[in-house]
């Protein structure tokens, strides 16, 4: 049976071995969450980029660029963070670069050895679930985190991922184990749950309370975020 893991910050991902393996990256609130919303709406790829200086050079190559630092819009980029600008098609056709305080870094640190690399988030969870049970290779959820911290939003969504898949997987991780049993526990009430997160918390007091509600919508779309050649596409 294939095994599936939990990674609860990017600070530990050198503890794991991602050679063949299914990366899926989660950063819920709100990077992941926003990418997804992208893709499914229209755009034509997305380059995570780490700092914002290199990010925001790449508007003269002509990408649409989008920054954030600390929840708030970064000087000087078209877009931040937000999950909402995407929709009805606003950006169809672009092209994104990316940076974001934890979401990218998180995906830059899961390139090494994987098979996939995959952006997951409650937007497409089914999504997600479908192509992981269509192949064969062990799976690593990476929650971005907070500046490595862990955060409650991202294992919640690990937890959920987990026990979608936990008939074809070894739940012999600690993380598995106790973020599944944490959603089934939450899933009825994950609004209320999440508001007491340091994250929810830092965005409500930039009130953009419509991003939280949003990232937490189930199944919205039906797009397979997957990373090739550094660029994100839609599958």
């Amino acid at each position: 049976m294939r095994k599936i893991e939990i990674c609860l910050s990017p600070d530990l991902i050198h503890r794991y071995s991602l050679e063949n393996k299914i990366v899926v990256v989660v950063d819920i609130f709100r990077a992941t969450s926003t990418m997804v919303t992208a893709l499914g709406n229209g755009v034509n790829s997305i380059l995570p980029v780490e700092d914002l200086e290199t990010c925001r050079a790449l508007k003269q190559k002509g990408y649409t660029i989008a920054g954030e630092r600390n929840g708030l819009p970064a000087e000087g980029f078209e877009l931040g963070n937000s999950p909402l600008s995407y929709l009805n098609g606003a950006f169809q056709g672009h092209q994104i670069a990316m940076t974001t305080t934890n979401g990218t870094l998180a995906i830059e640190k899961s390139k090494k050895g994987a098979s996939e690399v995959l952006i997951g988030a409650f937007l497409n969870l089914q999504t997600t679930t479908d192509f992981i049970l269509e192949h064969k290779e062990d799976v690593v959820i990476l929650c971005a985190g907070w500046k490595g911290k862990f955060n409650l939003e991202d294992s919640l969504y690990a937890g959920a991922l987990a026990s979608k898949l936990s008939e074809h997987f070894d739940r012999d991780c600690d993380a598995v184990i106790g973020m599944s049993d944490l959603y089934l526990q939450h899933r009825n009430n994950l609004r209320p749950f999440l508001n007491q997160a340091s994250h929810a918390k830092r965005l409500q007091n930039h009130h953009i309370e419509a991003d939280i509600d949003f990232c937490l919508e189930l199944d919205v779309f039906d797009v397979l975020g997957r990373l090739k050649n550094d660029l994100l596409v839609r599958f």
